[in-house]
């Protein structure tokens, strides 16, 4: 009786242990005495004690931060850069299989690739084409990531951390730039306001009693603002026949006296 029962209780650990669940995002990859049976799952199947191992493996997308490298760039500026990688397993065999720890293996290959192509790149480029950085970083490791079952997803480049002073010579650049924008605009409207009076001095010529229209305006204008005196300049069109008329010859006058 006492041996009927231990065959059972083994008969139970047994089938116990050999039950396996895997969830929808796993696979359990299932090695027969070493050699390589495959991935199962999801769900539940059975894997034969002893004989048989189950290796799981998570096929989520995993976030790994890039530790901060320190990298002189092409134009010899030492800066200190980070980044974050994104990548997932598609081949559950070949994670196994080939890399003994797939994870550790693409950080590595991060960093070293970061270091790379921060170092082939001008600072200008680092900060104004983050795109084609992160792009060409995401080439790169995905190539050596591949053999091993590994794609990665996207890499994106966080921080860039200047040298001090970097930050103030670019400070000063920056407000160079401004300026010289702030003087091209205040030159540009110059430029357009000078246009627009002599446009609008080529109309009054054409036209003489817009001028004397413009001075009634002006008048309306200084009378608005209730000043005490109010000096209006007569137009000089005005006094044109005054001046143009000869002067009037006096018959009764009498001759000048020589000048002796």
């Amino acid at each position: 009786m006492d041996a009927v029962l231990i065959v059972v209780g083994i008969v139970i650990v047994l089938a116990i242990v050999s039950v396996k669940v895997v969830s929808e995002y796993e696979r359990g990859v299932i090695f027969r005495l070493g050699r390589l049976m495959g991935a199962r799952g999801p769900g539940l199947f059975l894997v034969i004690p002893i004989i048989e191992r189950m290796v799981r493996i998570d096929l989520r997308v995993i976030t790994h931060n890039v530790p901060p490298q320190e990298v002189i760039t092409r134009d010899n500026v030492t800066i200190k850069v980070n980044a974050v990688l994104y990548f997932k397993v598609i081949d559950p065999n070949q994670a196994v299989t080939e890399i003994e720890d797939y994870a550790a293996a693409t950080s590595q290959i991060a960093q070293t690739s970061l270091r790379n192509v921060v170092g082939q790149s001008h600072l200008d480029e680092l900060l104004a084409e983050r795109e084609r950085i992160n792009a060409r970083l995401q080439q790169i490791i995905d190539e050596q990531t591949t053999p091993w079952g590994v794609q990665v997803t996207l890499v994106e480049v966080k921080d860039v951390e200047l040298p001090p002073s970097m930050q103030r010579a670019m400070a000063r650049q920056a407000e160079a730039e401004r300026e010289r924008r702030a003087k091209v605009i205040n030159a540009e409207g110059e430029l357009q306001a000078s246009e627009k009076l002599a446009e609008a001095g080529r109309i009054l010529a054409q036209v003489p009693t817009t001028m004397q229209l413009r001075y009634l305006q002006t008048l309306t204008e200084i009378a608005s603002e209730q000043n005490s005196t109010i000096i209006f300049p007569i137009p000089i069109e005005l006094l044109g026949n005054l001046l143009s008329r000869p002067a009037a010859v006096q018959p009764d006058a009498p001759p000048p006296a020589p000048v002796v």
